[in-house]
This record gives C-alpha cells, sequence and structure tokens, in this order.
C-alpha cells in the first residue's frame, strides 16, 4: 500500500498520463460537442455521468432545451445538511460545430491535437483523475458541467442554479485550460469579463454635394467615426479592452447577432444610417461601470444633423481578483510544496477570457486554470500537453484535500 502511494506520486509529479486517461480523452474529443450541437453535448454528459457515478457521485441533468442548449451535467458527493461543499466546474461544448473540418482526435507524442483537447475535455480528464485520488467520504463535493460555456443560452435562465450552487459553496474550483509561462504553469486569481454594445448613428440622407453644409449635416458615417475614435483616444485603461468587431455605414444598415450584416451604399450619397458592434472586456463591475458612463457622453455629443444611440448587453461577469482568490493560490502551492509538486504561478488577467466560475466569484474564493495545459484553443490544431493531466491532476486533489479538512 505504502509502494502504490508512492509510485502514485511519483508518477503525477513527472507526468506520465497514464492510457486509460488518454483513451478517455480520446473519446470525449471525438465527439463533436460543439455549443450548438446539444445532442453532442448531450453524449459527452453521458460519458461524465457514467465516470462521476463510477466514482461515488449522485448526478442529473439540467435540461436547457428552452434556451436551444444543451444539458448541464451537475453531480453530488458526500453532502451533509449544514456543511458547504467545494464545487468543481467545467464546462462539455465546444467552439466546433459539426460543420468546422477540425474534428478527430490525433496523438502526437506527449501532444495531443484535436477539438476541445484542451478547452476543456483536456480538463474533465484532469477533474477525474483529481477525483480518483481522493478518499470517498469526509470530503462534500459538487461537480457542475455546463453544456455552453463557449456560448451560452439566456443567462438567467442557464446560470441560474449554477450561481445559486456558487452561493453554497466554500470554495469554487475550475478546471478550464491551464496555461504556462516560460518557466511555470499558472493559475487564474482573476479573470475579465465582457460586456457587448451596439452603437446606431442615424443623418440626414441625400446627394454627397450637400455634405458639412448647415442643411445636410454630417451624415451617419462621419458621426460614428467620431465617436469610434473618441473612444478609441480616451477609453483605455488598464485591465480593460474595447473592441470594434463590425462596422456598417451607409443605407439601410442591417446587423443581424448571427454575425450575417447587409448595407447599401454609393459614392455620391451621403449615409443615412451607420451601425458599430463590439465589446468591452474588464476586471471589475465598478470599471465596466465607469466605462458605460464614458462611452454614454461620448455618443451624446452628436455632430450637426446626426444622431446616435448606444446599447449595452451584459455578457460574462468579472471575476475580480480578491484576498480569497488568493489565499486559495497559497494554499495551493503550500500543499504542491510538500508533496514534491512545483509551484504554480498567479496569471496577469488580461493573458485569460472570460469564463463561467465569474458567475459564481462574487459569492464564494475561486481559483481558474486547473485543467489540462494546451495551446492553440478556439482555432483548428488545438493542442495539449499530455503530461501536464497526472501533474494538474495531483495539484487539484492536494488542494480539495487542503480545502475539505
Amino acid at each position: 500500500m505504502l509502494l502504490a502511494r508512492y509510485l502514485l506520486c511519483f508518477f503525477a509529479v513527472i507526468g506520465v498520463c497514464a492510457a486509460d486517461e488518454v483513451e478517455l480523452l480520446e473519446r470525449l474529443v471525438n465527439i463533436n460537442s460543439g455549443t450548438f450541437n446539444p445532442t453532442g453535448v448531450r453524449a459527452v454528459a453521458d460519458i461524465m455521468d457514467a465516470e462521476l457515478k463510477a466514482l461515488g457521485f449522485a448526478t442529473r441533468l439540467l435540461p436547457m432545451d428552452s434556451v436551444q442548449r444543451g444539458p448541464h451535467l451537475v453531480a453530488t458527493r458526500g453532502i451533509q445538511p449544514g456543511v458547504k461543499p467545494i464545487l468543481l466546474i467545467g464546462h462539455m461544448d465546444t467552439v466546433f460545430e459539426p460543420s468546422s473540418p477540425f474534428q478527430k482526435f490525433e496523438r502526437k507524442g506527449r501532444t495531443a491535437v484535436g477539438p476541445g483537447t484542451s478547452d476543456m475535455k483536456g480538463g474533465l480528464v484532469v477533474m477525474l483523475a483529481a477525483l480518483k485520488q481522493l478518499p470517498r467520504e469526509g470530503i462534500p463535493l459538487m461537480v457542475f458541467l455546463t453544456g455552453d460555456e463557449e456560448a451560452s443560452g439566456v443567462i438567467a435562465v442557464s446560470r441560474k442554479e449554477f450561481i445559486e450552487a456558487g452561493k453554497s459553496a466554500r470554495a469554487a474550483l475550475c478546471f478550464e485550460t491551464g496555461i504556462r509561462s516560460v518557466s511555470q504553469d499558472m493559475v487564474s486569481t482573476a479573470r475579465r469579463g465582457f460586456t457587448s454594445w451596439q452603437l446606431r448613428a442615424t443623418g440626414k440622407a441625400g446627394h454627397s454635394g450637400g455634405i458639412f453644409s448647415e442643411q445636410m449635416g454630417y451624415g451617419a458615417v462621419y458621426e460614428i467615426s467620431r465617436i469610434l475614435n473618441e473612444f478609441q483616444q480616451t477609453l483605455r485603461e488598464p485591465n480593460m479592452t474595447f473592441n470594434v468587431g463590425l462596422l456598417l455605414g451607409g443605407a439601410n444598415a442591417k446587423a443581424d447577432p448571427s454575425g450575417i450584416s447587409t448595407v447599401q451604399g454609393k459614392d455620391n450619397i451621403i449615409p443615412g444610417d451607420a451601425v458599430a458592434r463590439g465589446e468591452i472586456r474588464a476586471l471589475t463591475p465598478e470599471q465596466v461601470a465607469r466605462v458605460k458612463d464614458r462611452m454614454y457622453a461620448i455618443a451624446a455629443k452628436n455632430l450637426p444633423g446626426t444622431k446616435a444611440e448606444l446599447t449595452f448587453e451584459d455578457g460574462y461577469p468579472p471575476m475580480a481578483p480578491t484576498e480569497g482568490n488568493k489565499r486559495l493560490l497559497r494554499l495551493l502551492n503550500e500543499e504542491s510544496r510538500q508533496a514534491g509538486v512545483p509551484e504554480v504561478g498567479e496569471l496577469d488577467p488580461m493573458l485569460r477570457g472570460a469564463g463561467d466560475v465569474s458567475f459564481v466569484a462574487p459569492y464564494v474564493d475561486s481559483l481558474s486554470g486547473l485543467g489540462a495545459i494546451g495551446s492553440g484553443a478556439h482555432a483548428p490544431g488545438e493542442s495539449v500537453d499530455l503530461e501536464s493531466i497526472p501533474r494538474q491532476a495531483r495539484r487539484a486533489a492536494l488542494l480539495i484535500k487542503r480545502l475539505g479538512l
């Protein structure tokens, strides 16, 4: 027994990925579970359901048919009345829909290439490998795997029970993609959220010979250009980015949420209509509110003969940096040092996008990036370092044990 425990620790530290972990990852990756493929997401959920039941968890599916998404999977073990569980977070969907040419798992030595290998089917394998290292009794656990992290359905519906789970937890550990710097693995104590916006400018349409005249004014394109330029010149601040992803100007501008947009125009007309769409990524709710106010003020100072309307749509909230999150990082490194596992660093929040953990972070100490380490996420060629799986699983198991005391 002592020899078995020693070998488990040794192989976890040096990073030898077990054959069954690679086999499971291949099975998961070879199922297309694009966010808009609910059938594929359900197939991944079925595999995870069986794996979790084998580890003694009680499981249930949360259908998300009402928001045209695949189901969530919730699993619990060892939860007692009045005792807060440790919440383990993951997602089963990927950005690669059935129409993508990038569909299959391929192993290349210590690396595996395939859709979702690192974001985040590799993280699902890490989570299961960590759970296998834990005692089946004594640590209250809840696993919450969403089916639409990459493009959530109506948030009020699709994240309602997830947020409640966060409110009732003692800590939240997210198994999304791990990131490696030049010298060490990194985790996130903070992540930026995103807020979408749309700007529509209107002006008096007419012959181009009347541009800038008192009668015709400046037209919609000059007005929207003025606003966007002032955004670019004045909005920038640390930990915040501002982006324009779509811009139309002319006549009858129509911007569909899917990204398919149309506009008409000629070189001899004053454009009467212009639309821009983009997003803000910020680190705290206060920063989002401050930037919104500044954008409203800029959009209100219209050029002659024009009007502008600015609207916002909240997306993923920020995971703001907190002392509680940093405490989790310290505990992780304390346990890692004692077990001979290399310590991890704290990732700059500018280097990680939004994620599900941000919905629960306002209510519970949270840590993100505990999943498999890879590269090229969200693009053909996405890959995972298979040798990171046992290393990340060992770290997670050590932290869960510490938090479960």
